[in-house]
C-alpha cells in the first residue's frame, strides 16, 4: 500500500543507522521521516569479498557513515523539517559543521528555486567527543579518478596516464555514455552501482519539495569508501577553480550550482576525511589549479576522445539516460562547452563534434548572453565564470573563421565596447595557480611541468 506523503506536516528527518556487507560489497543507508516507513538506498562496490584487519574496518566504518550522512540529502529535502536525529551512532562538533555547510550551500539552488531559507534552519546534533585523529593505513599507491563523460575527467585521467600514475577510471551509476568513454580510455574500470530508495520518486509525485543537490558530494564520499575497501591511497575529481563562483542573484546574493565540486567543499572534505577515515587517503581535485579556459586547452591537444565525450547534462537523468545524440546543442553546458573550445580547436573539427555551429545562430543569443553575464546571471549549471566566457568570445571576435559567425558578430558590435580592457586578460585566465589546491606535494610539482609542457 502507498504511504500518503504531506511534506507540511512532516516533523523530523531521522539518519536510522547504516551497514555494510564485506562479503558482497553492498551498502545499505536507512532513513525515514517522522514514524513512516524506512528509506533504504544501497550502494555496491564491485571486486567483493573485501578482507578488512581491524584498521581497515575502522576506517571503512568511518567512511560509511560519511556516505550515509551526506548521501542523506537527497531524502531531506523532500520535506526539509528543522528536527534532524542521528540514532545509529553520535558525531561530533566537526563533523556536524562539515554537514551543516554541504547541507545549506549544496542545497543553495534548490533553496532558492523553491523560495525557501535554509540559513540557521538546518543542525545537526552532536554529542560524541572528537577523536585523536585517523590512523594510517599503508595504502597502495594507487587512485580512483571519477569520470564523468566529459572533457575535465578526461583531461586529469590523460594527465596521470603521462605522468606514470596508476589508476582506475570510476563512476556510479548504470550510464552507457559514461562507460562507453570510460572503456576509451583503455584503463581498468570501477562502476560502483547506487540505487535510491523508491519511495522518493513517490514522495516526488505527491509534492515533496525537489530539486538540485550536491551530487558532487555524494559521489565523493562514495569513492572514498571504495578506495578504502579497495586499500588505495588516492580518489581525484576533476573540478576546476571556476567551479568556486556562483551565480550572483539580484536580491538574493550568490548561489553556486556546483558549490560541491569547490574549493570550500574540497578543503572540509579532505581535512575530515584525514582527521576520520584515514590519515594517508589523499582526496584532490588535479584541475583545481586551472580555469575552465586552461582545462579547455588541455583537452584540445588529443582527439582521442572527440567522438565519444559529452559534457551536455540532459543526456544524464536520475531515472535513466535520454541520449538521442551527445550534444543537444542548447542547453548551457553544451553553449560554454563549445565556446570554451573554440579558441584552441580548429573550426571544422568543433563543428564535427556538435554537428552544427552553435555560436552561427542567432536563437542561441539569451543562452550565450547567461554565460557572458550580459542582461543575465550565470546559468545554474557547470559552467566557467562570466569573464572566462568574455574572454573566449573577445579572442574569437579576432580570428576570421569566427568573427562573422552571428553570435560572435553581435558580442563584438554590442557587448565588446562596454567591457574594459582588464576583463579580457587572456593570459591571467590561462596562469596555472600555485596554491589552493590538495593536490599531493610531489605530484604535483610533476604536474606543474606537464601542464607547461
Amino acid at each position: 500500500m502507498s504511504v500518503v506523503f504531506d511534506r507540511n506536516a512532516v516533523r523530523s528527518f531521522r539518519f536510522i543507522d547504516c551497514d555494510l556487507d564485506a562479503a558482497t560489497g553492498v551498502a545499505r543507508l536507512r532513513y525515514a521521516f517522522d514514524d513512516g516507513p524506512e528509506l533504504i538506498e544501497t550502494v555496491t562496490v564491485p571486486g567483493a569479498p573485501f578482507e578488512l584487519d581491524a584498521a581497515r574496518l575502522g576506517a571503512a566504518t568511518q567512511a560509511l557513515r560519511l556516505l550515509h550522512l551526506i548521501a542523506g540529502v537527497s531524502y531531506y529535502k523532500a520535506a526539509a523539517p528543522t528536527d534532524i536525529r542521528i540514532e545509529g551512532y553520535a558525531i561530533d562538533a566537526k563533523t556536524a559543521a562539515l554537514l551543516e555547510d554541504v547541507y545549506v550551500h549544496g542545497l543553495g539552488e534548490f533553496a532558492y528555486r523553491n523560495g525557501l531559507d535554509l540559513h540557521g534552519k538546518i543542525r545537526f546534533p552532536h554529542d560524541a567527543t572528537a577523536t585523536a585523529g585517523a590512523p594510517a593505513l599503508d595504502l597502495r599507491t594507487h587512485a580512483l579518478v571519477a569520470i564523468g563523460g566529459g572533457k575535465d575527467s578526461l583531461v586529469s585521467i590523460e594527465a596521470l596516464r603521462a605522468l606514470g600514475i596508476e589508476q582506475t577510471v570510476s563512476w556510479i551509476g548504470g550510464s552507457q555514455l559514461i562507460r562507453v568513454c570510460a572503456e576509451r580510455t583503455g584503463l581498468p574500470t570501477l562502476n560502483i552501482g547506487r540505487q535510491i530508495a523508491p519511495e522518493l520518486f513517490e514522495y516526488n509525485r505527491q509534492g515533496a519539495w525537489n530539486g538540485h543537490i550536491p551530487v558532487t558530494a555524494i559521489n565523493s564520499a562514495i569513492l572514498v569508501l571504495a578506495a578504502v575497501l579497495h586499500g588505495v591511497d588516492q580518489v581525484v575529481f576533476s573540478n576546476e577553480r571556476s567551479a568556486s563562483y556562483g551565480s550572483m542573484i539580484p536580491g538574493t546574493g550568490e548561489v553556486n550550482h556546483q558549490w560541491s565540486k569547490g574549493w570550500a567543499f574540497e578543503k572540509a572534505f579532505v581535512d575530515h576525511v584525514q582527521a576520520r577515515v584515514a590519515a594517508d587517503l589523499h582526496y584532490y581535485s588535479l584541475l583545481r589549479p586551472l580555469s575552465e579556459l586552461a582545462v579547455a586547452r588541455q583537452f584540445a591537444k588529443t582527439d582521442r576522445y572527440d567522438a565519444h565525450f559529452s559534457s551536455c547534462n540532459r543526456n544524464f537523468h536520475l531515472l535513466g539516460e535520454r541520449p538521442v545524440n551527445r550534444w543537444c546543442g542548447i542547453c548551457p553546458k553544451c553553449h560554454f562547452v563549445y565556446l570554451a573550445l573554440a579558441p584552441f580547436m580548429p573550426k571544422p573539427r568543433l563543428v564535427s563534434i556538435f554537428g552544427r555551429n552553435l555560436l552561427d545562430d542567432p536563437a542561441q543569443v539569451p543562452g550565450y548572453d547567461a554565460l557572458l553575464e550580459y542582461q543575465d546571471h550565470k546559468p545554474f549549471e557547470c559552467v566557467g565564470e562570466g569573464r572566462e566566457s568574455r574572454v573566449a568570445m573577445a579572442a574569437l571576435a579576432k580570428r576570421p573563421e569566427w568573427r562573422e559567425d552571428a553570435i560572435v558578430a553581435r558580442f563584438a558590435r554590442e557587448i565588446a565596447p562596454q567591457l574594459d580592457a582588464s576583463e579580457l586578460d587572456v593570459a591571467g585566465l590561462l596562469a596555472v595557480e600555485e596554491d589552493a589546491h590538495r593536490i599531493p606535494h610531489a605530484l604535483w610539482e610533476r604536474l606543474r611541468a606537464h601542464l607547461a609542457a
